[in-house]
Order: C-alpha cells, then sequence, then structure tokens
C-alpha cells in the first residue's frame, strides 16, 4: 500500500500544481457566480410586472395590484397620458404591458405575449366589472353576491403536507447530477490519458521494473480521484456560500447534506468507473486511438446522466426514477440527485451503495486484469478478448 500511495502522491502533486487544474477550477467558479447573480438578479424580478394605465384604467390600478397579490404577482402602475409613449415604452422594455379602453372591454397591448398569470388577472377585473353591472341592472347588490360566491370554497384533502422547499430541493439536486457526471467523466478520462501516455513514452517500463501492474493502476486511480474530490469539493462548498449569498438558496441542510452525499457518491463512482478507465487505456499505445477504446465506458456514463437529468425534472419519486437509482451503472449519478430532493428512503440508499460496491469490486477485477495483460503491449490495439484471455 505504501507503493500504491507513492504512485497516487506523484499523481496527485502533479494534477494539483497543473496550470490547467487551478485555471479550470477559477473558471468554472467565475462562471457559476455569474449565473447565481444573474439567477438572483431574475428571482428578485420575476414576480413583478410593470403596468402602463391609460385613460379609465386608472381607476383599476389598485383592484388590479389586490387582484395580482392573490397570484404571487408583484404589479407597478404607471399613468400614460400620450398613448404613443406607452406604446413606445411597451416596445423599449420599460412597461410589460399598457392597458387602455375600460374596464369592462379592457385592450392590452405588449410587446410579444402577455404574461400567464397577467392574463387571467385582467380577464378576472374586466369579469367582475360585468357581472356587477349584471346584478345592478337585477337590482342586487354587487358585494353581498360576490360574499355569497366566495364563501363557497372547495374541500382539499392532502395525503401529505406540502414542500415548500421542493423547488430549491430539485434545483440542488439536478446541480449536484451535473456536477458528479462531469466530476467522474473528467477525471476517469484522465486516468486512461494518463495510461495511454505512459505507453506511448516507454515511461511504463521503467515504473513496472519497480512496481508491479495491481499497484500502478491502483495508485494511478487513487491520486487522481482525489485530484477531483478536491475539484468537486471546492466547487460544491464555494457554490453553496455564493448561492446562499445571493439569495438564491436558503435551504442550508439541504445543501450541506448534498455536498456530504455528493462527496461519497463522487467516491463510489468514480472507483466504479476509474478502473474501467484505466483498463480501456491499456488497449492502446497512441493517444489518438484512446477515444475509440474509452467511449463505450462515456457513452454509458453519459446515458446515465441523460437519462437520470431528465427523469429527476418529470418524477424525482416516480418509479423509473426509482429502480434506475438502484442500477450501479446509473446510481452514482441518480442516487445522489434523489437524497438532495428528499424521496430516497433509507433501505433504497443504503441497497444502492452495497450493489455498487459489488459491481465496482467486480469491474476492478476484471479491470485489473485487462490492464495487467495489455500495459506492456504495443503497436496494434489489443482486442478485449485477447486482454481477458491473458
Amino acid at each position: 500500500m505504501s507503493t500504491v500511495w507513492l504512485v497516487a502522491r506523484r499523481e496527485l502533486n502533479m494534477r494539483l500544481r497543473t496550470r490547467s487544474f487551478v485555471t479550470g477550477t477559477v473558471v468554472i467558479l467565475l462562471v457559476l457566480g455569474g449565473y447565481l447573480l444573474l439567477q438572483s438578479t431574475l428571482i428578485a424580478g420575476a414576480s413583478t410586472s410593470k403596468i402602463g394605465l391609460s385613460g379609465q384604467t386608472l381607476g383599476i390600478a389598485q383592484q388590479l395590484k389586490t387582484a395580482a397579490g392573490q397570484v404571487g404577482e408583484t404589479v407597478e402602475t404607471t399613468a400614460v397620458t400620450d398613448p404613443e409613449q406607452g406604446r413606445k415604452q411597451v416596445a423599449d422594455g420599460d412597461l410589460d404591458a399598457l392597458l387602455s379602453g375600460n374596464a369592462t372591454d379592457l385592450h392590452v397591448l405588449v410587446k410579444s405575449d402577455l404574461d400567464d398569470k397577467l392574463r387571467p388577472v385582467l380577464n378576472g377585473i374586466s369579469q367582475q366589472q360585468v357581472l356587477n353591472a349584471k346584478l345592478l341592472e337585477a337590482d342586487q347588490d354587487p358585494a353581498q353576491v360576490m360574499r355569497e360566491v366566495d364563501s363557497v370554497q372547495v374541500a382539499v384533502g392532502q395525503l401529505e403536507p406540502p414542500d415548500p422547499g421542493h423547488g430549491q430541493r430539485l434545483a440542488v439536486g439536478l446541480v449536484t447530477v451535473f456536477l458528479l457526471f462531469f466530476s467522474i467523466q473528467t477525471y476517469g478520462a484522465f486516468v486512461a490519458q494518463g495510461v495511454v501516455e505512459e505507453k506511448a513514452s516507454r515511461v511504463i517500463e521503467l515504473l513496472l521494473s519497480t512496481v508491479r501492474p495491481w499497484q500502478l493502476m491502483a495508485g494511478k486511480v487513487l491520486g487522481l480521484g482525489l485530484v477531483g474530490l478536491v475539484q468537486i469539493v471546492i466547487l460544491a462548498v464555494a457554490g453553496v456560500a455564493m448561492a446562499s449569498a445571493a439569495g438564491v438558496l436558503t435551504l442550508s441542510g439541504v445543501a450541506t447534506g448534498a455536498v456530504l452525499w455528493g462527496v461519497v457518491w463522487y467516491v463510489l463512482g468514480f472507483f466504479l468507473y476509474a478502473t474501467v478507465y484505466a483498463a480501456a487505456g491499456s488497449l492502446v499505445s497512441r493517444q489518438e486511438d484512446a477515444a475509440a477504446v474509452i467511449s463505450p465506458v462515456t457513452m454509458v456514463i453519459t446515458l446515465g446522466f441523460i437519462v437520470g437529468f431528465n427523469v429527476m425534472i418529470q418524477s424525482p419519486d416516480g418509479s423509473a426514477t426509482r429502480v434506475l437509482s438502484l442500477v450501479p451503472l446509473f446510481s452514482p449519478i441518480l442516487m445522489p440527485g434523489r437524497i438532495s430532493t428528499g424521496t430516497a428512503p433509507g433501505w433504497e440508499i443504503a441497497l444502492s451503495v452495497a450493489l455498487t460496491l459489488l459491481a465496482g469490486a467486480a469491474l476492478t477485477w476484471i479491470g485489473a486484469k485487462i490492464y495487467r495483460n495489455g500495459i506492456l503491449h504495443t503497436g496494434s490495439r489489443l482486442s478485449l478478448k485477447s486482454a481477458l484471455r491473458g
């Protein structure tokens, strides 16, 4: 094990000190910070609509604000005396809509489309005014009639209380899924590329004169795994801190749990795939041939990400999501996302961990055999059948 750690430390020192690692991490943090700043700005202004009122519509300003508030919208109204100036403000984006006409015959001018929440609000105001007029014609008190109408409510039964943080939990889960996919795929490919580089430069022959093949493979996997772990922890901690500071994330407990579980599943997922990447890299002797042998592995993990991301969005607690999260090749991507959303019971987490460990042990045994038989092979690509036969 001291030899394995020696090889791992070599990889760790080489990768952490490279300019690409530092630059890549800083760039990702800058992009993440910019995205969170944009999100906080959008969140701040997403529920506010600027409405221009002209003519008789000035009389419904308060009614408009009240009705919009009931559906979670904030409306800012401004008087518009010149219709042409109002059209220009709509065209320039200074106003979301311009109202004209009267309460029973509203005309709405928008730049391209009327907000989905604002449309029923305006329809409701017009319908209310028409109803009031008809009630007055029938010698009825509109206020009394509306009080009686409003007193009738639908009885709603709940099987479980609503989760006010569902949206944030889902967002944290999706971000976790993406980070794990990015890290496992990136550093797994680094393992394969490192193996091919050493074979192409004939360094591998010198290394194998002092260490055994399994020690070299284990050390390379461990070293690059730690490099990826350092980066993912930096990104996760910094991302949570920036999201909390920007007001985008308020569920700090969920975020902390996602980081911890993300680390666990990164370790499980990386060692599940890394030995396969190392074995794939040992089959070829040139960098230009590396893409061909690692593409099947990359396709599997990419498929897990694409499928996982979509089923997470559609139904985090659906049957398809639950089944796929128990499949070892998909578990490192899907299960941490389900944990973040709070839809994974303890027994499923334990079963998923156990199955992933078993699959990892099996793939490590197979990968080590291929690596041992292919690491000294030079020339044309070694077939998988030949590598397994030795």
